[in-house]
């Protein structure tokens, strides 16, 4: 390129200073040299960028173009030298986090925000897991972090918050019309369940006595199936408490067991090799859904 990053932002700073002396100052330079350096782009250029008018130089209708596309340059550039800065520190390129489903979303996008906004070079990888499904992401290092209800063998974990999950069915559901739902009576009915992740597969969770049974992949899925009366289910309180609201939901009278609470846990799946990175997302996470209330 004929044009150096020096020019871009002389350029740039003159603009945003409003006059050469301004810039001068503020780029610790004399006036003559970004006199120059400025006479020099707009030899470059094949259209000029800048207009003199008086002491004062404006900007042409071109120059509006090139002053946005060089804000831009600029700042890649910046952010282009703090990658290598933390690449340089250690700073590891990339987090992968296997997250089960049973994890509180806003919760958890909140800490990596706050992540973000300390590393926005580091990038992301999420895994929507369930039951072995996590498990496996983190024995088999394909995650970093594990935001689980179980801790495999052989793992530290940081205690999170208990996920309350309740029995459900929709609005014209025979079940919802019962003064207390019994065991029995569950037995008689289609259970909608979501399915282990894992490649095995070795998980069940829940309570699972009915003798028909859906099984669907995601929360969505079941939370959409009960609410067409296919079935009832057992469904995280956080999740379904705005269907449980309008009522859509229905929360099922159950003589016993009416609540399921499941604790969650953080895993660093290599606390010993844990980079700077891996270890900053997990505060951050931590510090998000420790003690949150799940919305």
């Amino acid at each position: 390129m004929k044009i150096t990053l020096e020019q871009w932002q002389t350029f740039k700073t003159v603009i945003d200073e409003g006059s050469f002396a301004r810039a001068a100052e503020a780029l610790n330079k004399s006036q003559s040299s970004v006199s120059y350096i400025i006479a020099r782009l707009q030899e470059q250029l094949p259209i000029a960028p800048l207009v003199q008018r008086g002491r004062k130089a404006e900007l042409t209708e071109a120059g509006k173009v090139l002053y946005r596309h060089a804000a831009s340059l600029l700042t890649e550039a910046e952010q282009l030298e703090k990658t290598a800065t933390y690449l340089a520190s250690g700073w590891e390129t990339e987090v992968a986090i296997a997250a089960d489903a049973l994890t509180p979303l806003k919760q958890l996008l909140c800490g990596l925000q706050d992540f973000s906004s300390q590393s926005p070079s580091t990038r992301i990888r999420l895994y929507e897991t369930t039951l072995s499904g996590t498990d496996e992401a983190l024995i088999t290092r394909q995650a970093d972090i594990a935001i689980s209800g179980n801790i495999p063998p052989g793992f530290l974990s940081t205690p999170l918050q208990h996920i309350t999950m309740v029995p459900v069915a929709g609005s014209h559901h025979p079940l919802v019309r019962r003064s207390h739902v019994s065991e029995k009576d569950l037995k008689n009915h289609r259970q909608i369940v979501v399915r282990d992740s894992g490649l095995k597969r070795e998980q069940d969770a829940g309570w699972l006595g009915a003798d028909q049974r859906w099984t669907v992949s995601s929360f969505a899925t079941s939370i959409e199936a009960v609410k067409s009366d296919l079935g009832f289910a057992f469904l995280p309180l956080h999740i379904v408490q705005s269907s449980l609201d309008n009522g859509e939901l229905i929360r099922l009278n159950m003589r016993t067991g009416g609540e399921r609470h499941i604790p969650l846990y953080l895993i660093v799946g290599d606390q010993s090799n844990a980079g700077p990175a891996v270890q900053a997302v997990a505060e951050k996470l931590v510090l998000h859904l420790t003690n949150a209330h799940p919305t």
